[in-house]
């Protein structure tokens, strides 16, 4: 035992404790009784099945956190990094590979041991409240294509910015910011064109009713449009979304079948005015230029530190390197990035209250009003979370918090 592995220890198992503390007081905050400002708008029974939902699920993610915590732990005092890290270099001592692999057996390794986890919660508790729709065969699909895009974008990413970190040492943080914020633009740029189409149909939306009602729609909000798409996010969930992705030329709407097959036109309108909302309300690019500064001062920290023997020393690794330097200071950073996410959780909750505004200006108030209604309830939303469970995790108002603006 050394001091930075104690005060790594530290930081788990507060942020543990934290996250169960914040778990049980959204679980006993749930209330039987739909809230008044609801009667007559929301179906009682959907009501009922969501409180059910909810306790299902809360409770299983409390039950799979203790091993998830427990393996970390053991991990860290039995010394299962260090002997990973002896272990990469039996394979290869060049400055890349070894970062490579010990990164890639930790994310295949974690990912296998969260299979039954997430069998359980598709398989069996989407299954129960009729939300499922993934088959095996899907989800064996999934994971293998997830696996060949990390191997495909994610690994040579950081294969790249390991071997600026060999040659260029602390400087090497203005390259590999420069190589992370350029990525991330251009994944913003075609997602939803080379990715979104490897695990579902696009198909552009035909001439009709609501093809016409979203041109006009775009016309009357200043924003050019032709690309509207469906995706068949059915052939996974019944849960309802539509987004926006991309810029410029390449911006495109996407509608999910689901979406569609629920809710009334105005409606849909309504949902894709908020949408609207955040482009016009520069939300989209100012997320993303605090998101560029956010990893900017992330890898200018970790430059600091990077080369510093301490962080080899707390998990007794002779020479320090860039996969354990990574390792130690994400946990010892692990606060600051709490009080990060907090602000950015906050930042968004007022985008999306200023969203809904700009689609209640364009006339869309009451139509707004039932599609958050109508999504919360096809989706089973939590109408009553605690209010420091919000403020921590929700990245969106609660929809009782929306009503109330709206109103």
């Amino acid at each position: 035992m050394n001091t930075i592995l104690l005060i790594i220890l530290i930081l788990l198992s507060a942020g543990f404790v934290t996250d169960l503390i914040l778990d049980l007081l959204n679980l006993n905050h749930i209330q039987p009784q739909l809230p008044g400002v609801l009667a007559g708008k929301y179906d009682s029974e959907a009501y009922g099945k969501s409180q059910a939902y909810l306790k299902e699920n809360g409770f299983f993610g409390i039950l799979i956190s203790v091993p998830s915590f427990a393996a970390i732990l053991t991990l860290f005092l039995a010394g299962g990094f260090t002997w990973l890290n002896t272990f990469v270099y039996t394979l290869s001592d060049s400055p890349v590979w070894p970062s490579l692999l010990f990164f890639g057996f930790l994310g295949i390794l974690s990912d296998i041991a969260g299979v039954p986890f997430e069998v359980h919660s598709i398989f069996v508790i989407e299954e129960k409240f009729g939300f499922n729709k993934t088959t095996p065969k899907t989800f064996v699909v999934d994971k293998l294509k997830s696996w060949l895009l990390a191997g495909l974008i994610g690994l040579p990413l950081l294969a790249f910015i390991v071997w600026l970190y060999s040659l260029t040492g602390k400087s090497f943080w203005l390259l590999a910011w420069a190589v992370i914020s350029v990525f991330s633009i251009l994944l913003s740029f075609f997602y939803s064109t080379l990715i979104v189409p490897l695990f579902n149909k696009q198909v552009p939306l035909q001439e009709g009713e609501l093809r016409t009602s979203i041109e006009e729609l775009s016309k009357k909000a200043g924003f050019q449009l032709s690309r509207i798409y469906i995706i068949n996010g059915s052939k996974r969930s019944i849960k309802a979304n539509a987004y926006f992705a991309g810029f410029g030329s390449k911006r495109r709407i996407v509608l999910y079948d689901t979406l569609i097959n629920e809710m009334t036109t105005p409606q849909i309108l309504a949902v894709l005015a908020h949408e609207i909302g955040h482009y016009k309300k520069k939300h989209i690019i100012g997320t993303m230029i605090l998101s560029v500064l956010q990893t900017g001062v992330l890898l200018f920290l970790f430059s600091l530190v990077a080369s510093n023997p301490s962080l080899a020393e707390a998990l007794h690794v002779g020479k320090s390197n860039f996969h354990i330097s990574v390792l130690v200071f994400g946990i010892l950073y692990s606060p600051v990035s709490t009080i990060t996410g907090l602000l950015f959780n906050f930042l968004s909750r007022r985008f999306e209250f200023q969203a809904d505004a700009f689609a209640a200006d364009l006339g869309y108030k009451e139509e707004l009003s039932q599609a958050l209604i109508k999504l919360s309830e096809k989706n089973l939303s939590n109408l009553t979370p605690h209010p420091v469970y919000v403020f921590a995790h929700y990245s969106h108002p609660t929809l009782l918090q929306r009503l109330q603006n709206l109103s």
